[in-house]
């Protein structure tokens, strides 16, 4: 009787049914969607870290194990070199039998491989302060200036950064050659003080800062050396820091550089040593491998969010 006098009520109820239904299928779709994307994502993480999971696990295999695991990969030839043997390898994730005895090695046994690392210390801290710091001054000058002038002057920084550096190599290694820095490691430090990829980079997170805010600190006197330490660089620390990383990454892996302008092994870094250790020694190598990845992936996991932050805020900036 109910239904008769009032059929509204009835058809409200399907919808409000068919409305439900719809919703349980959209959000059972949603969490498909989101499972097969994590899925996905999870396999390209354990392709893309499986080198470095599987370097860091066979540093801590005895040799004996190592060279039946791997010594497949190499042999000598009748010249004297290597030649690559197609046979299978046996890639193993856990050591039948864990020993340090590749890093006792490293560090006690054969006192090369840390003379390299510290080489590498050596030739990448320094462009890493120098560059960050010219690139943070220039970037304020960038964002305080603006003219016809300052914007040619940008524009030629940008031309030179698309350049990669094999284009640059012969002239770097000219005037290297002229001031009677080559072969040693200014020839490397000072062309990477002056890269314009960090100019770039903090000029366009300055250029960010409101003009309003800059205003209102001159208004209570603050000079330029104020705004720039005590404003800019504040608030551009995201940038600075992805900066910072991406700078060290790119000169503390640097290898064609070093061989071209210095030919003495005895300065070149560990980037450069790496490639040498011959098939006998591919335990070692794990075990180099592993110390020379840590500074890079500590600095990484010290500025991830900064380097995410930096890069996600220039990318949407405007000129």
């Amino acid at each position: 009787m109910t239904n008769i006098l009032n059929p509204s009520s009835e058809i409200s109820t399907a919808t409000l049914r068919k409305a439900a239904r719809r919703e349980a299928r959209s959000k059972r779709f949603r969490f498909l969607k989101i499972a097969l994307a994590t899925l996905w994502c999870g396999v390209f993480a354990v392709v893309f870290l499986m080198p470095t999971i599987l370097t860091f696990a066979n540093s801590f295999m005895a040799k004996e194990e190592i060279t039946a695991n791997y010594g497949a990969v190499f042999e000598k030839s009748e010249q004297g070199g290597k030649k690559f043997i197609s046979e299978r390898v046996n890639l193993k994730l856990i050591p039948d039998r864990v020993t340090f005895d590749q890093y006792a090695t490293t560090f006690l046994r054969s006192p090369d491989y840390l003379y390299k690392f510290w080489n590498s210390v050596i030739l990448t801290v320094p462009i890493l302060v120098f560059q960050v710091a010219i690139a943070a001054f220039a970037a304020y000058s960038f964002m305080r200036v603006r003219g016809r002038f300052k914007e040619a002057i940008l524009f030629v920084y940008i031309f030179v950064m698309l350049m990669p550096y094999q284009v640059t190599l012969v002239p770097n290694y000219m005037v290297a050659e002229k001031l009677g820095i080559l072969d040693t490691r200014w020839s490397i430090i000072l062309p990477g003080i002056f890269t314009p990829f960090s100019v770039f980079i903090l000029t366009k997170a300055m250029r960010r800062i409101p003009k309003s805010l800059i205003e209102a600190a001159k208004l209570d006197g603050c000079g330029e050396w104020k705004i720039f330490s005590k404003i800019c660089l504040p608030m551009c620390k995201g940038a600075l820091f992805s900066v910072a990383i991406l700078v060290f990454i790119d000169y503390w892996n640097v290898v064609e550089q070093v061989l071209i302008m210095m030919p003495n092994e005895d300065a070149q870094p560990l980037s450069v040593f790496l490639s040498r250790i011959n098939a006998g020694e591919i335990g070692l190598a794990f075990a180099v491998a592993t110390i020379y990845m840590v500074p890079a992936i500590l600095l990484f996991l010290h500025g991830e969010e900064y380097l995410v932050e930096g890069i996600t805020y220039s990318g949407g900036l405007k000129g």
